[in-house]
């Protein structure tokens, strides 16, 4: 999946495999030792002196994480071509007990990968990614988690991850807000979480329309890391993009 999602988002840059100088790829789900990128690299046919990076165990937000990486490296060489794969298999997590939190995840996630295509320099349409800001509340690390159960991995999932996320968001949109020099924010693509994550960050969040993360879950459902960046596609193919963008 992680290699067809590149692939074609290399198609759409007008490029080819030979031209990337730096692979990302996130994941939560994708365990291997060599990463996924060594056998994506291969698949694909990059050059054997492309930079690889995995990020692995960022959860549903390290897609963002991954994009902050691949600015980076963007810092240090502009004219460089960094791609940022996010890609999640959560059908190998899928686990069945009485627990509320399993049941609702097995209802929840779905498998899916998506690719972006960076440089340090404008491209035809003028879009860029820039701006991150991270919050990390180690506190709330249990709340939503893999734990190893015969085996297997048993996602945890805490009645309070809803309200803990939505207030997270709030928390990130202000703290910009109050950045110097920071401009509007037009509108808000957030990961597409569950309904009730959505319902909780629209109430935290006054007037933003999360309709393009709403059409994620409906059509694919929560493919964790991906889900954000599925949620964009939208927009950017529509030549509506938004000015800035928060992920949770």
């Amino acid at each position: 999946m992680a290699a067809r999602a590149l692939a074609s988002a290399l198609t759409q840059a007008g490029l080819d495999a030979g031209q990337v100088d730096a692979l990302l790829i996130c994941t939560c789900t994708g365990y291997l030792c060599p990463g996924v990128t060594s056998y994506v690299a291969e698949q694909l046919g990059l050059r054997t002196d492309v930079f690889l990076q995995d990020l692995v165990g960022l959860g549903c937000g390290a897609a963002i994480l991954s994009l902050r990486a691949g600015q980076a490296i963007l810092a240090a060489q502009p004219a460089a071509v960094v791609a940022c794969v996010a890609v999640e298999v959560c059908s190998a997590a899928l686990y069945l007990d009485d627990d509320p939190g399993v049941l609702m995840s097995a209802c929840l996630f779905g498998d899916g990968a998506a690719a972006t295509i960076w440089r340090g320099v404008a491209g035809p349409r003028g879009l860029r990614c820039d701006s991150f800001s991270t919050l990390h509340q180690p506190e709330n690390r249990d709340r939503i988690r893999f734990e190893m159960r015969q085996g297997n991995l048993r996602n945890l999932l805490h009645a309070s991850v809803p309200g803990l996320a939505a207030a997270a968001v709030a928390e990130l949109l202000t703290s910009e807000r109050r950045r110097p020099g920071s401009r509007p924010i037009a509108r808000m693509i957030t990961h597409v979480g569950g309904r009730d994550v959505l319902d909780a960050i629209e109430k935290s969040c006054a007037g933003y329309d999360l309709t393009a993360s709403r059409q994620v879950l409906r059509e694919c459902g929560n493919m964790s890391s991906p889900s954000v960046l599925f949620a964009l596609d939208g927009p950017c193919a529509t030549g509506r993009p938004m000015k800035k963008a928060t992920g949770a």
